[in-house]
């Protein structure tokens, strides 16, 4: 069952319709198909005019939303042949940052992400897809094996950021973010970065500093989240949708800046709708990247690494003149 959003109303009221003339017409000899289809149409068409024009704050609340598919979705619907590998050999493991190896068709690759979770017990496991210092560096363990064994990297960025807690920074959080945005910088096979919900932060950018780096429809990607903007700026949370509009945090405004490469289409409606769908043409983007990228060396993916997170003030700078 979906959970609709506060601007999907509407669309909740014609569904609701469509699911009570189904439940009365059952056992009756009233045909009703021509009704329902009037319904689900007009259900249908209204949900593709409200998603062909959501505000930053609503692809915020689309990006958040509790049945987006996460980490785990993408394994299952994406790829192949994932084997989980575990702590970074300093402290423990870290469940908020998943990570191993898979295949993508016939390419084995280094998959490494962040995993929300589902329900209550699961998002607490995950801790909400906020990584400790140790989730961090098992990133960087998992990327330098990648490195050894010569496979791509490909991360699936979804965060609201880093676990700000006492304990995380106890244990070195900023330096961990900073060692694995480093080895992001420093790998020397090819790296594809999609944020597929919510970048958020330091915490995001740790797997997403690739030489390419994809964004779904209706995900979002910020230095800060709305509500901490607005908290800063106008001293209250309520400001967040002006926030949103303000930092840019949308897939076309971000392509549009060069900060991303590629937006990845999602179902009418949200990946939420058809997470099935929404993986499997992410599966062919990241896979179209990787055949671009396999066929560059060593010091052309650095290179071209380098020159896209330098060139990004830069280009922000001019196109905002």
């Amino acid at each position: 069952m979906i959970s609709y959003l506060e601007f999907e109303k509407p669309v909740a009221a014609l569904e609701s319709r469509i699911t009570e003339l189904r439940a009365a017409a059952e056992g009756d000899d009233v045909d009703i198909s021509s009704e329902l289809e009037r319904l689900e149409g007009k259900s249908a068409d209204l949900l593709a005019s409200i998603y062909g024009s959501l505000t930053p704050w609503q692809k915020t609340q689309v990006a958040r939303h509790p049945m987006r598919p996460h980490f785990r979705d993408f394994v299952a619907y994406a790829f192949e042949d994932f084997i989980p590998l575990g702590g970074d050999r300093y402290y423990g493991e870290d469940e908020a940052i998943v990570g191993g190896f898979a295949r993508l068709g016939d390419r084995r690759i280094m998959l490494i992400g962040h995993e929300k979770g589902h329900d209550t017990e699961s998002r607490l496991r995950h801790n909400f897809g906020m990584g400790k210092p140790e989730g961090y560096r098992k990133a960087i363990r998992l990327m330098e094996m990648a490195s050894r064994f010569g496979l791509p990297v490909v991360t699936l960025v979804d965060t609201s950021g880093a676990f700000p807690g006492v304990e995380a920074e106890e244990r070195g959080q900023a330096e961990a973010i900073a060692r694995s945005t480093e080895a992001c910088l420093a790998l020397d096979v090819p790296m594809v970065a999609t944020i597929v919900g919510e970048g958020g932060s330091g915490g995001a950018v740790a797997l997403a500093s690739a030489e390419r780096v994809l964004m779904m429809e209706h995900a979002v990607y910020s230095v800060i989240s709305p509500e901490g903007c607005a908290s800063i700026l106008w001293r209250t949370a309520e400001k967040a949708p002006e926030a949103a509009e303000a930092m840019k945090v949308t897939a076309r405004d971000l392509l549009k800046l060069g900060v991303i490469d590629r937006i990845v289409p999602e179902p009418v409606g949200g990946a939420h709708r058809d997470p099935r769908a929404a993986a499997l043409t992410l599966r062919d983007a990241i896979a179209e990247e990787l055949d671009t990228l396999v066929a560059m060396d060593r010091g052309a993916l650095q290179r071209m690494r380098e020159d896209r997170f330098l060139g990004i003030g830069a280009g922000v700078e001019r196109k905002t003149k």
